[in-house]
């Protein structure tokens, strides 16, 4: 009787074995073929892998023109390069678009206004018209200097150049103490018998 019971466990615990091994077989045999496949992924992967996917492509603007960008605007490089030009990014004397900065000095400017009126007493226009070029220079956009530059070259005869800078003074101060003969001179220039000799003695410097 009892080693008929014991053939029996034994029998029991080789089949109970057996299906075990099956198992673990079939466990293995699905894995390699999930491996082969590449359908089975780590999970920590992949989320590592959509979290730099979403990020690059946050991060990376399209910055390509539109299709056919060319054919629709063609005079668009033609208008960079004026605003590119404009902007002194193609001058010699800037570079990146930062302009050549001029010493600023109105005391200088001063100066060489009262020496131009010097010159001017004295009938040398040519000397005194440096003066104010240069007063200019030291301090942009004074209306001294602008009027009485005007001056000087309506009396070398440089007409043109006259024109535009008696302009220039009433732009700088339209109702200033020169605005009255500024605006006298542009008229007799621009009549037909303008000449050097035209020019009353009152606008001198004082």
């Amino acid at each position: 009787m009892r080693g008929m019971l014991g053939r029996l466990a034994a029998f029991v615990l080789a089949v109970s074995l057996a299906a075990a091994a099956q198992q673990r077989d079939k466990a293995a045999d699905a894995r390699e073929a999930d491996h082969a496949s590449g359908s089975h992924q780590d999970p920590q992967k992949e989320s590592g892998q959509a979290a730099t996917t979403s990020s690059s492509k946050e991060t990376r603007p399209d910055l390509s023109p539109p299709q056919d960008d060319d054919k629709n605007h063609p005079e668009s490089s033609a208008a960079v390069r004026e605003a590119e030009d404009a902007a002194g990014l193609y001058e010699g004397d800037e570079i990146g678009g930062i302009q050549e900065f001029k010493p600023w000095n109105p005391h200088k400017a001063l100066k060489d206004v009262e020496v131009g009126d010097f010159y001017f007493k004295r009938k040398n226009y040519r000397a005194a018209l440096d003066r104010y070029r240069e007063a200019l220079y030291y301090k942009d956009n004074d209306a001294v200097a602008t009027f009485r530059l005007a001056v000087c070259q309506e009396k070398l005869s440089d007409f043109t150049e006259a024109r535009k800078a008696y302009e220039a003074s009433l732009k700088i101060l339209p109702h200033g103490p020169f605005a009255g003969e500024a605006r006298q001179a542009l008229d007799r220039l621009k009549s037909e018998n303008a000449g050097p000799d035209s020019s009353p003695d009152a606008r001198a410097p004082r």
